[in-house]
């Protein structure tokens, strides 16, 4: 089969079982049902350039409404092809389930596409696919 041409789409990267289950994980974990302890959870989704297998490194936990996706770790022989994070405010308290202002600004800066889970399904911002295809360095494309 040989290595992977292109990085994943954001609808690949949801279709991804890997990429389910860390989405998913993050949502446990920011302790949506707790409105005192609610926070944000995240991290970023890496491709080995060799396989095309997509694995996921989870980032520090967030506060209520907030994380730092801006340094993804490096991961030896993956590029990172996407990132993730929780929005565990509920839409009936008044808050916004999807991408921030803030979001969408920092998701453009880091080239890839944002996951964003929240109460009601997951939402994404930035590029459909990581800037610059698979050029680059192995953290966010120039």
């Amino acid at each position: 089969m040989g290595p992977p041409t292109r990085p994943p789409t954001a609808a690949e990267l949801l279709q991804d079982a890997v990429v389910q289950r860390a989405v998913e994980q993050a949502w446990i974990d920011s302790l949506v049902d707790d409105p005192l302890a609610r926070h944000e959870e995240g991290g970023w989704i890496y491709m080995d350039t060799a396989t095309g297998v997509l694995t996921v490194i989870r980032a520090p936990r967030g506060n209520t409404f907030s994380i730092n996706l801006s340094n993804p770790p490096p991961a030896g022989g993956a590029i990172v092809v996407g990132k993730f994070h929780t929005h565990p405010n509920p839409t009936a308290e008044g808050w916004n389930p999807g991408p921030s202002d803030s979001d969408q600004r920092v998701d453009a800066l880091h080239g890839v596409p944002d996951l964003i889970r929240a109460d009601d399904g997951i939402h994404y911002s930035g590029p459909s696919t990581r800037r610059g295809g698979m050029t680059g360095g192995p953290g966010y494309p120039p």
